[in-house]
């Protein structure tokens, strides 16, 4: 056996003993891997199907993509019947950092000023981290949360009338509550008539981004308000809740769609991986189900049961609680002396997995933090029902308790 199979056979050994709580990760089907380790591995492919040339594109530039088109154009299809909307939708994005930075690139120019969730509130690397593209080529602004964690959703109204910027991104990736994406958009609106009335400018409207990386398989099952027909571009991975293959999708109202494929290929990336779009495809098949909406449903009935077990074993919760597949455990008061470094490096010696976390008002770096992140998707692919959380829970605190 090669020296890489060996490495592949401990990792999957690894994930088969592993408690896997990391909010972020997910277990594939069968079909998923077998899409993604097919021939279409072979085939490079630039550019877009002939089909999408209403958007402005010129097709592929290389031959052979027969094929290749009538799968791209599938899988678009079927990520429009999986949220039910007539959004277009680029299913190139090579992660989902890559499809905020194209989403970013087609409607805004460096400097420009992005009002968005900070790191340590629960929004995610690309949303304005200083050490990120995204902090280096934009100016951004930051709105808060309240003392409890919640979305501070006035301050967002109060950042767009001050600074007035040219997008505001709505999206986390470590918020336990259900974000009211009408509210948002109806701040903007009113911070955009109440900057023009006050100041005599003539201030248009910014556009309105969605990264739902996180909440998109709870979104699709109706789980989650859901981003369409409000925002005007939705960014997403395929991991995550929708239980998919590492990957992005960037989905706009349809008015964007030139600006948007032009911003992934040829503006960030080359030709499209489509052995992962095939994965993509069969990810959004698998979403379509009743099998999966009732997985989604199970995950956040998960997520509340574990998230009131912490409580009553008395950790502190960010927002007190739960509405999605994530809580956060916020050590700074109950258990001041551990840093969810400590947290994390302690259960993965005890076959827990999962990850240290910011949490609001945070007084630690990101490298040590003062909470932990937890998720339920992936162990309730694995089959794990209210109660196996409720033990996790007491696993994990009675580990703790010995630290």
């Amino acid at each position: 056996m090669s020296k890489v199979f060996e490495i592949i056979e401990k990792e999957q050994k690894r994930q088969n003993e592993t408690i896997e709580l990391i909010a972020s990760e997910n277990f594939v089907s069968e079909n998923v891997l077998k899409a993604v380790g097919s021939c279409l591995t072979n085939k490079y492919a630039e550019g877009y199907p002939e089909i999408e040339r209403h958007s402005g594109n010129q097709g592929r530039y290389y031959g052979g993509c027969v094929y290749i088109d009538e799968l791209e154009e599938y899988c678009c299809d079927q990520w429009r019947k999986v949220f039910h909307t007539d959004y277009h939708v680029n299913v190139q994005p090579h992660s989902g950092s890559q499809a905020n930075f194209a989403a970013y690139m087609a409607v805004l120019r460096p400097g420009d000023t992005i009002v968005s969730m900070d790191l340590n509130n629960g929004g995610h690397l690309t949303h304005g981290s200083s050490v990120n593209f995204s902090g280096k080529l934009y100016n951004m602004v930051f709105y808060n949360t309240d003392e409890n964690g919640f979305i501070d959703y006035e301050d967002i109204y109060e950042k767009v009338r001050q600074h007035k910027p040219a997008l505001v991104l709505a999206g986390a990736s470590a918020y336990p509550r259900e974000i009211d994406f009408s509210k948002i958009s109806d701040n903007i609106d009113k911070a955009v008539r109440d900057s023009n009335a006050c100041d005599g400018t003539d201030y248009k409207r910014p556009f309105f981004m969605v990264d739902m990386a996180h909440i998109a398989g709870l979104v699709a099952a109706g789980e989650h308000t859901s981003p369409f027909g409000i925002a005007d571009i939705i960014t997403t991975t395929t991991h995550k809740t929708l239980r998919g293959t590492r990957g992005g999708l960037i989905f706009c109202k349809p008015e964007l769609a030139k600006k948007v494929d032009s911003a992934v290929f040829p503006g960030s990336q080359g030709g499209g991986l489509q052995h992962i779009v095939a994965g993509k495809a069969v990810t959004a098949e698998e979403a379509c189900t009743d099998a999966y909406k009732q997985y989604i449903q199970q995950v956040v009935r998960n997520s509340k049961a574990m998230a009131k077990r912490f409580k009553e074993l008395g950790y502190d919760l960010v927002t007190g609680g739960t509405d999605n597949h994530l809580l956060l455990i916020d050590f700074s008061k109950t258990h001041p002396q551990l840093t969810g470094k400590d947290v994390q490096d302690e259960l993965d010696k005890h076959g827990i997995t999962l990850n240290k976390n910011c949490v609001p008002r945070e007084k630690r770096s990101p490298k040590q933090a003062s909470g932990v992140r937890i998720g339920t998707a992936a162990m309730t692919t694995r089959g794990y029902k209210e109660e196996d959380f409720i033990k996790v829970a007491d696993r994990i605190n009675e580990i703790l308790q010995n630290m």
